[in-house]
């Protein structure tokens, strides 16, 4: 933790005298080698995700969301619809660009452009999404824009402190465990011990340099499996 001494022999803060307050992200899409990011529209989206949620068959990846399974399409709709007018959280669609189907879901939200924090969030990934170049690259576009692009200092993850699953992806996409918020709220008549994470502007550097070699066609072979792994690529940034 940086800190500076005041006039008091007090510890406080490092001064910004050169802070000024980010813009709050818009809906221009994302666009990356493997997967682009783009508003989401009940009316172009809906039928392609629901289809692609769909193929969870025993409704795994809803567990630690608050909301959802939804059985029809004709409900999967009414909250698509309430979804896609809000600014905060404010969500995109993942687009696989080889097949031009919608795979996923994820949102900016808790967005505080005056003091430079946003969380990642709502993250959906269906099953044509999981473990596939497009889901790292679709986390990578969505750092980029808030870091790179619109200037933000922190940018968190939060997830339930039993999901163990997504605990696992925030530290190897590079975020910094940061503890336990305990019973922090409440959703689906359960209680939820939060687990928070978040990468700051002065790490961006070397992890977008660790995403982009690790998203090099080169870090592939032909059946589309990775050489070096992201945290290989960190090394190798490193040394």
């Amino acid at each position: 933790m940086e800190t500076q001494i005041n006039a008091l022999g007090q510890h406080t803060g490092v001064d910004l005298n050169n802070w000024q307050p980010c813009s709050h992200p818009g809906p221009d899409p994302m666009i990356g080698q493997y997967c682009r990011l783009v508003a989401l529209c009940t009316e172009s989206h809906a039928q392609q995700l629901f289809e692609a949620f769909s193929e969870d068959t025993n409704h795994r990846n809803w567990t630690y969301l608050p909301y959802g399974p939804f059985d029809t399409l004709e409900s999967f709709k009414v909250w698509l619809v309430e979804s896609s007018q809000s600014r905060d959280p404010l969500f995109y669609t993942i687009i696989d660009q080889r097949s031009d189907q919608a795979v996923g879901l994820a949102s900016y939200l808790r967005i505080e452009p005056t003091v430079g924090a946003i969380e990642v969030g709502h993250i959906h990934f269906s099953p044509r999404l999981q473990k596939t170049p497009l889901a790292t690259e679709a986390m990578y576009l969505m750092m980029h824009r808030a870091f790179a692009e619109l200037g933000y200092r922190r940018y968190e993850w939060k997830c339930d402190a039993c999901n163990q699953g997504s605990r696992n992806a925030a530290q190897r996409l590079g975020f910094q465990f940061e503890g336990i918020f305990r019973q922090a709220t409440v959703y689906k008549g359960r209680n939820r011990d939060t687990a928070w994470f978040s990468i700051i502007d002065k790490e961006w550097p070397t992890l977008q340099a660790m995403f982009e070699r690790w998203l090099n066609e080169s870090n592939f072979d032909n059946n589309g499996r990775q050489i070096n792994s992201l945290l290989a690529c960190l090394k190798e940034n490193a040394a």
